[in-house]
């Protein structure tokens, strides 16, 4: 089992939750996030005062899956999310160890 965590725009969240959907994920958590990578952040203006927002918001996705389905995971995020910009995030890929589901006490991909 493998836990995909994906940092993307806040925007694309409705396209990478509907291409998930398409590939089968049952289950997913999101969390607004801040955080700043090669983009750096950005220069506003404010009542005339210039200041720098060095985080940006940014939407984390989690997602367990088995091993097999890992590789459609992942091509589905970075179709959804993707722009070609600067700043469209990263994926990263992490094994699992034990998985359990606490109200029947299911374990690994069973608890999935």
């Amino acid at each position: 089992m493998k836990l995909v965590t994906a940092i993307i725009k806040p925007f694309k969240v409705e396209e990478v939750r509907a291409s998930l959907d398409k590939i089968g994920v049952s289950g997913m958590t999101m969390t607004e996030v801040k955080g700043f990578g090669r983009q750096k952040g950005h220069t506003e203006l404010y009542r005339g005062a210039e200041y720098t927002i060095d985080f940006l918001p940014k939407i984390k996705i989690e997602i367990a899956t088995s091993d097999e389905l890992v590789e459609s995971v992942k091509n589905a995020i970075v179709e959804s999310a993707g722009s070609g910009k600067i700043g469209d995030g990263k994926i990263f890929i992490t094994q699992i160890e034990e998985v359990i589901r606490i109200r029947t006490g299911e374990t690994n991909e069973e608890a999935l």
